[in-house]
């Protein structure tokens, strides 16, 4: 177990000795990924629950016009699959692909939800948290449908910030993607979003400098 698995939300509450009999107790598979490379497609895969252990990647969607939007960014720990899957449209394509060299540990998740014949204690809070995990999903998807609801590019970018700002508990977060990656975050053209950031710094709303943001008194 690494020290980016151990960080997963999946096995909060998990001892490393406990982690590490659990790659035999449900049956982990590991694999590597190159940068772009599609490690995870939710139409083709219905029963697997993929944890990055090393790496970013995003979850993306692709509309039946070709439009590219995030729908999450992806760290170190991160977990997805279809249990944790985001609603989808008829004609759309949602995966996870690699935004950084990534390795991925892959397990059946009808192993981590069915009754374990050992009765383990680590199974237990296992459930327990991929369940946690599924609540933290509908709050970011509820975040995200907030974002989106704001009709200018303006206001989707003060909505985003704010939420980051409350959960840093102040004026000073970083981004957690590039400012491309914003972009299709707010369903926005780059450089329509560039120029209004800009605006926005001219007038002592903000700065950015890379990922790192303040937001300024009165926003």
């Amino acid at each position: 177990m690494t020290v980016e698995q151990s960080r997963s939300p999946l096995f909060e509450g998990i001892s490393p000795e406990s982690r590490a009999a659990m790659k035999a107790c449900f049956d982990v598979r590991e694999q590597r990924f190159r940068v772009d490379e599609v490690i995870y497609d939710f139409d083709a895969h219905r029963d697997i629950i993929g944890i990055l252990a090393e790496g970013s990647a995003v979850v993306e969607r692709i509309d039946r016009h070709g439009g590219r939007t995030i729908l999450e960014h992806l760290e170190a720990g991160g977990v997805f699959g279809e249990m944790l899957m985001f609603e989808n449209v008829a004609g759309d394509s949602i995966t996870v692909v690699a935004e950084r060299p990534c390795r991925v540990w892959f397990m059946a998740a009808s192993q981590v939800t069915k009754r374990c014949e050992n009765a383990c204690a680590h199974h237990s809070r296992m459930v327990e948290n991929m369940f946690r995990l599924v609540a933290d999903k509908a709050t970011a998807l509820s975040e995200r449908v907030e974002v989106l609801s704001r009709r200018s590019i303006r206001d989707k970018l003060l909505c985003y910030f704010s939420l980051l700002a409350a959960r840093s508990g102040g004026s000073d977060f970083s981004l957690p993607f590039s400012l491309s990656a914003l972009a299709d975050y707010i369903s926005a053209d780059r450089s329509a979003m560039m120029r209004e950031l800009k605006k926005m710094r001219e007038e002592d709303l903000l700065s950015v400098h890379g990922r790192d943001v303040t937001l300024y008194a009165g926003i």
